[in-house]
């Protein structure tokens, strides 16, 4: 006679996503040894009986939790503990926390921070002199939201040695004053002029930016994640060592896949340590809890400062067109040989790729990796994809590649259409980030945050992946109608399209027996909500291998 299994946990009373069905059902999951246990409705109410531990569902939806595809947990969670801008929205606001940060802490001999919004000063690009104004006796370097820009004062940039004369880099501009002096706001590669004085944050600050950042993710039901950039990265310590120190003490509580950072200055002679960190890190830790099977290549910068590498060319104030088509950070040659080299040791390559001719290239480039290499389950993705030409869409479905969506971005606000659509083609519109046609060529989506960019929250990116609309506001949905994503679409592009690229989706992604019980409850089933009211939804509790690791306070929004 067969022993009756014992539950340790059992969820009940509530409505389940499997992932393997359309829409939601009646029911619950049970739980034992870290696992799901059975989702069998007649069964889980068998194990019930004499399960541990009863978690009365009441009516909410349980999911897969949430894993983010494109995130720098590390480098946000150390911004959470520095001088944080995140939160403001005009410059008066930024100046102010600015000033109150740097009078609460008289002993910092620098001022370092992120989070300021471009939208919220004219061009998106302040000036030294307005932060002189609130910090004139220390260097201040606050790199903004996506981290694709920094505004400094003049006094950081006379300890950098920075004048009129200083040249721009290859990768990167300063903005000037009518005699050529910096203005103040140091454009991609530029901000590497500050390298030499500008402190760097120690092992300590990396550690605890860490664990304050696996808190803030696991509040949004978030329990894996795809850093997008470990090592030496920013002005960090090298990352790789924080996450194993985390992995040894088992503060480590989420599963996490790094993407090793690839120099754009050191070429093939990093490709030995990548795998030589790769195989270490596999050697000691538990694929299912940290990897670092992949590689992060950024193909260009970002529209706003003009820096996305574009088939078209940007435009200037007057509608006129320019010579500027953005900056490709490598040679397509050269990055389609790098890329198979990658491709050939088994290594994911996690691109970022923002405007179409950085997508035309790192499609080209895995295009010569199979031809090179043959097909492979390295499950390679392109990140963000702002504009994407016609031509490009079916490519991914052919390649194998994965549309790595940050969806929160695909909406009207004022960074895109201040400081973005008026300077690009006319119908540029049209093929702003078109998640819907990607689906319909058949891609597979994943999908992130890029936070600390924006909001890490997964509800609000769902909400703006189905509306095309942000959270609250009454601005048209960006784009034509067929660049919406369904529900589903976009729900399990968060949980199983993730765990996917992250090579996770043998264990996590759907609510199957087997798979390990990484679970977030929602306070209602998203499903019954109007497509408008689905930002109205929050994360009650997340769960990860069958242990409870947040829980939302009684009465909190």
């Amino acid at each position: 006679m067969t022993d009756t299994p014992h539950a340790d946990i059992v969820f009940e009373n509530g409505w389940l996503y499997t992932g393997t069905e359309a829409a939601p059902r009646r029911g619950g999951l049970a739980v034992a040894a870290g696992r799901i246990l059975s989702t069998d409705a007649e069964t889980v109410a068998q194990l019930a009986e004499t399960a541990t531990e009863r978690v009365d569902l009441d009516g909410r939806l349980l999911i897969p939790g949430f894993q983010d595809a494109h995130v720098h947990p590390i480098l946000a969670g150390m911004e959470l503990l520095s001088c944080d801008l995140s939160a403001c929205e005009t410059a008066e606001e930024t100046l102010a926390a600015i000033a109150t940060y740097a009078e609460a802490h008289p002993e910092l001999d620098w001022i370092l921070g992120a989070g300021w919004s471009m939208d919220a000063f004219p061009g998106g690009t302040p000036t030294r002199r307005a932060l002189d104004a609130v910090v004139p006796d220390r260097p201040v370097f606050l790199e903004n939201r996506d981290h694709h820009g920094a505004w400094f004062n003049t006094r950081a940039a006379e300890l950098a040695g920075i004048d009129a004369g200083t040249a721009d880099p290859a990768d990167g501009r300063l903005e000037r004053e009518p005699d050529g002096t910096p203005a103040g706001t140091a454009h991609e590669g530029a901000m590497d002029l500050f390298d030499t004085v500008r402190p760097r944050a120690t092992q300590e600050q990396a550690y605890a930016g860490l664990l304050a950042a696996q808190d803030h993710l696991v509040s949004f039901g978030i329990t894996a994640w795809q850093d997008a950039a470990v090592g030496e990265f920013m002005g960090s310590p090298d990352t790789v060592q924080t996450y194993l120190r985390a992995a040894r003490e088992g503060t480590l509580r989420v599963r996490v896949r790094g993407a090793q950072w690839w120099n754009r200055e050191d070429g093939d002679a990093q490709l030995a340590p990548i795998l030589a960190h790769r195989d270490s890190v596999a050697a000691e830790c538990d694929a299912d809890r940290l990897s670092l099977a992949s590689v992060k290549v950024m193909v260009d910068g970002v529209a706003e400062n003009f820096t996305a590498a574009m088939h078209d060319c940007y435009h200037d104030h007057h509608g006129n067109a320019t010579e500027n088509r953005g900056i490709s950070f490598f040679d397509p040659a050269d990055m389609a040989r790098f890329v198979a080299a990658l491709d050939r040791e088994g290594v994911q390559v996690h691109f970022h790729a923002l405007g179409d001719r950085a997508v035309t290239d790192a499609l080209d480039a895995l295009e010569h990796a199979l031809t090179e290499n043959g097909p492979s389950d390295n499950r390679h993705h392109l990140a963000h994809l702002q504009v994407v030409r016609a031509e490009d869409v079916p490519r991914f479905a052919q390649l194998g590649a994965t549309a790595n969506i940050q969806a929160l971005w695909a909406c009207h606000e004022d960074q895109l259409d201040e400081l973005t659509l008026p300077f690009m083609r006319e119908d540029a519109e049209q093929d702003h980030y078109p998640f819907g046609a990607l689906a319909a060529a058949g891609a597979s989506l994943a999908a992130g945050s890029d936070w600390s960019v924006s909001s890490p929250d997964p509800i609000q990116a769902i909400h703006v992946a189905v509306n095309r609309v942000a959270p609250g506001e009454q601005r048209p949905p960006l784009g034509p109608e067929h660049q919406k994503l369904t529900l589903p679409q976009a729900l399990d592009a968060y949980t199983q399209g993730t765990a996917r690229i992250n090579h996770l989706d043998h264990a996590t992604g759907r609510l199957v027996p087997g798979y390990y019980a990484d679970l977030a409850i929602l306070d209602c089933n998203l499903f019954d909500l109007e497509p408008e009211a689905i930002h109205t939804a929050v994360v009650d509790e997340t769960w990860i291998g069958g242990e409870r690791v947040y829980a939302r306070a009684e009465g909190a929004a």
